[in-house]
């Protein structure tokens, strides 16, 4: 059994080193994280899609304001039974028993024009009739071309408004695409820190475990020869078994952070991720009027109160028109011919013209009418007022904004300073401690203040660059390089 439980240990051991060894490691420093994240992370594929979505959507529209070409058709169309026909003879309507198949033809040209809603076109139509009841033959009636033209009157204007509210989604599609990478950005920022402070950690947590066993080791000496009491020696004692449950706890948080940012990368488990901290970071300090200017120039926020706004200026003028009278206006003028032989069915033509107006109005609908305006009116005042405030919540965060990151490069240079201020105390005070000049309480303190002040350079890092791609995303404005963040849209659709 003994041999038994020794040939499991090893074989299990074994197997660890070869995951470990199979394992590729890449060391990846802030800017690579970032580059990554912006080509290959889920976020990234998200925004990609979703603006090739609204890319398609502006595509579609676009396509409404050029020609059209449409081959409609009905074959057969059957129909066996009674029919209301005139009758010249009598001068009057009469139905009469039918049986009779056609098949219809239609070749149309057409154009949309927006400001006025208009329609015109081209048409050809051929229809093939025959009445089998009479067993006559075919008959062929020919439209070989009409021109036509469809004008709205007092009818909500669909076209007009998808002209003002389309081409301002689609520029707010691009900078929301460009502000949704800034965002991957972000995540990335939290990703690689959350890492970065679990790697330090980690190193802490090993050093603070070497010099509580060797402070221990000391100790226990010191106390065999009398020069500490047995409360000391159980303080060092105590600081040698927290240190070891701290070890654990950081490796367990190490490998639950690398699995979080290996994922937002898109790596496999097969790829281990060590970090290199960014040695430094830019000296930079943003000026309020400019970022200002432009956040309101180019942030998808603005643009999407634009939107809503000018949706329920859309709203209300459907619902304007469609309390009132509405009417249009139909007219096609062209040539026709029938006859049995297909060939004389294009010959002698004559003038065929069509002018109809329709117009609806209602006369009574119990205020229907009235409500469904007062409603979409309301709603216009109530987007324009949201407009309105989001404007001024927006000023004032982006003020603040901009004040919390200018104050980031102090913090960080502060921070680095005390970590290196921190790191040397405590060095000096294991010294004093090692030949007995203090005690163990101003030994831990030291400690404590090392670690602490190691985790807050890392924490300022970390909200530096979070500020710094925020100003990113607000502004879409690289301030390092000084020029607009810019894409690629036609690549991103193909």
């Amino acid at each position: 059994m003994k041999k038994l439980f020794l040939f499991s240990i090893v074989t299990v051991l074994l197997s660890v080193t070869n995951v470990i060894n199979a394992q590729e490691v890449k060391n990846l420093t802030f800017d690579e994280v970032m580059k990554l994240a912006e080509e290959q992370s889920t976020n990234a594929l998200i925004a990609k899609h979703r603006f090739r979505s609204s890319y398609w959507q502006y595509r579609s529209f676009k396509a409404q304001y050029l020609p059209s070409l449409t081959l409609s058709g009905t074959t057969p169309d059957f129909s066996n039974g009674l029919d209301k026909v005139y009758n010249s003879q009598t001068d009057q309507y009469e139905y009469r028993a039918t049986n009779t198949i056609s098949n219809l033809g239609t070749l149309s040209l057409s154009q949309n024009i927006g400001p006025t809603g208009t329609v015109i076109g081209v048409r050809s139509d051929l229809t093939l009739f025959r009445d089998i009841a009479n067993n006559i033959p075919t008959n062929y009636i020919t439209n070989p071309v009409s021109v036509y033209i469809t004008q709205p009157i007092r009818t909500y204007n669909t076209l007009k408004w998808q002209k003002k509210i389309e081409p301002v989604k689609y520029e707010a599609a691009q900078k929301t695409y460009l502000s949704d990478i800034e965002a991957v950005h972000a995540r990335a920022v939290m990703n690689f820190f959350s890492l970065a402070l679990a790697q330090i950690n980690k190193q802490i947590a090993e050093m603070n475990f070497s010099n509580a066993d060797t402070l221990y080791r000391i100790a226990q000496g010191r106390y065999q020869l009398g020069t500490i009491a047995e409360d000391e020696l159980l303080q060092m004692q105590l600081s040698w078994l927290n240190a070891e449950t701290a070890r654990k706890q950081a490796d367990m948080n190490l490998r639950d952070r690398e699995i979080r940012l290996r994922s937002f990368l898109g790596y496999n488990e097969n790829v281990r991720i060590e970090l290199i901290l960014p040695s430094e970071v830019p000296d930079l300090q943003v000026n309020m009027k400019e970022v200002l200017d432009l956040a309101l120039a180019n942030n998808p926020d603005i643009l999407n109160q634009q939107i809503n706004v000018l949706n329920a200026q859309s709203n209300e003028a459907q619902a304007r028109a469609s309390k009132g009278l509405n009417a249009s206006l139909t007219a096609s003028l062209g040539y026709s011919q029938q006859s049995p032989d297909f060939a004389e069915a294009y010959n002698k033509l004559s003038n065929s013209q069509r002018v109809r107006i329709g117009f609806t109005m209602p006369l009574l609908d119990w205020g229907l009418g009235k409500g469904r305006y007062q409603t979409a009116k309301s709603s216009l005042e109530l987007a324009q007022v949201q407009a309105k405030q989001a404007l001024i919540d927006f000023q004032q965060n982006l003020f603040l904004d901009v004040e919390q990151f200018n104050l980031q490069k102090n913090q960080v240079a502060i921070a680095a300073k005390s970590d290196t201020v921190a790191m040397k105390r405590y060095e000096v005070t294991k010294q004093r401690f090692l030949i007995g000049k203090i005690a163990v309480l101003e030994l831990n303190d030291a400690d404590s203040r090392k670690d602490q002040n190691r985790r807050a350079y890392v924490q300022s890092l970390q909200d530096y660059w979070t500020y710094f791609y925020n100003m990113r995303s607000l502004t879409l404005f690289d301030f390092i390089n000084r020029k607009p963040l810019e894409a690629d849209y036609e690549n991103l659709v193909q």
